[in-house]
């Protein structure tokens, strides 16, 4: 599960790297506030610092990077705040898509499609099909992502298999569910993370990933998401390194 960090220039020392890392981006509109500009400021530089982190974790030699782009609860924000975050994959996909394709990264989305305007969907999509053949890091956007609303799909749809008589109630198991959950598309070995992230100082999950999340290292960081670089990522698995994770054991 893991890779080999060659030389960090926090410790000078070889690290281990986290075979899945999520990210929950935090601190967008508080980073625009300070510079005196609007909230969308911040969420355009946050998708720029977004770019470079998954260059820098695909270097790095992660294989994964889940991150939390938008929440089933997000929708509550201002109706301008909201029209720009959705514009934000087209624009991602026309400034950024082709470099991340040219490394080798394979784009896919986890998270409710039917609220998304059509433009969103079809850069995701797009992006989705133009790297689906790449071999490198997972960059995978949670758009429109409920922890919750997750959990209660995949029981839907294993209570509708077991009224279609395609399984039956002793079959399901922790693997058996987590192939109904939107991750059931990773390889299992990746449907966890091994780390989340979360910027700008506070200090919870946020209705990300929870089931997923069951032994996850926990990392949270007062920067806020725009200042977050390849440095405080590597931070970042430094202390991870430093955690002994037992699952449950001794």
């Amino acid at each position: 599960m893991f890779g080999f960090l060659k030389k960090d220039k926090v410790t000078e020392t070889p690290e281990m790297v986290p075979a899945h890392i999520g990210v929950i981006m935090d601190g967008n509109g508080r980073w625009a506030k300070k510079r005196m500009q609007p909230r969308v400021f911040g969420h355009k530089a946050g998708m720029d610092a977004l770019k470079k982190v998954a260059i820098a974790a695909s270097d790095m030699g992660v294989k994964a990077l889940t991150v939390y782009a938008f929440s089933t609860e997000n929708w509550t924000r201002p109706d301008q705040e909201v029209k720009f975050i959705m514009n934000l994959p087209v624009e991602f996909y026309d400034k950024y898509v082709p470099e991340l394709h040219q490394k080798n990264m394979k784009i896919q989305m986890i998270g409710e499609t039917d609220r998304l305007p059509k433009e969103t969907f079809d850069a995701l999509k797009k992006a989705e099909e133009l790297t689906k053949l790449n071999t490198g890091l997972i960059l995978n956007f949670a758009l429109n992502y409920g922890g919750r609303a997750e959990i209660t799909q995949a029981v839907k749809l294993i209570a509708q298999d077991v009224l279609d008589a395609k399984i039956n109630p002793g079959d399901i198991t922790e693997e058996l569910i987590g192939e109904y959950l939107f991750t059931g598309h990773l390889p299992k070995v990746l449907r966890d993370p091994d780390l989340i992230i979360r910027t700008s100082g506070e200090l919870r999950l946020s209705n990300f990933l929870p089931w997923q999340a069951a032994y996850s290292e926990l990392y949270f960081t007062d920067v806020l998401w725009p200042d977050f670089d390849e440095e405080a990522l590597k931070e970042a698995i430094v202390e991870y390194n430093r955690r002994n994770r037992r699952f449950g054991g001794v």
